[in-house]
């Protein structure tokens, strides 16, 4: 049984990452978030994983340095577009109780085909699927 909080984490992540994406992007990076819970490299929960970020030594979050750029970006967390919300916790839903099949093949990273961040040269490509590309 999925934890609610875990859910909300995922639905979180789908709505501020991949909100204007075609379904199967929204899914793909659902399914982004779930690999690197199965990898022994990242935390072992979907709230850890979509949490991971750098702190100061006093505990407070480091802006702009998280997994998740909407997670440290200082902007509400809060969504604003309830359908859009709504949607991506069907997503969530989806992905967590379905076992939708892997659409990225294991992907643990995707950025935007807008950005090239330095990270993306020590990755191998695995596709795109919307405006979002995905690597392992």
């Amino acid at each position: 049984m999925i934890i609610k909080s875990a859910l909300v984490c995922l639905a979180l992540n789908v709505y501020f990452e991949a909100r204007n994406q075609p379904v199967m992007g929204q899914i793909a990076v659902s399914q982004v978030v779930l690999n690197r819970v199965r990898s022994p490299a990242y935390p072992d929960s979907i709230c850890a994983v979509v949490k991971q970020a750098k702190y100061t030594r006093s505990g407070k979050l480091i802006r702009h340095k998280c997994q998740f750029s909407w997670y440290c970006d200082g902007k509400s967390d809060q969504p604003t577009d309830l359908s859009a919300y709504r949607w991506a916790r069907y997503i969530a839903l989806l992905v967590l109780y379905r076992g939708y099949p892997d659409l990225v093949d294991g992907a643990t990273h995707y950025h935007s085909l807008s950005v090239d961040p330095e990270w993306n040269k020590r990755k191998q490509p695995l596709g795109i699927i919307g405006d979002h590309i995905f690597f392992k």
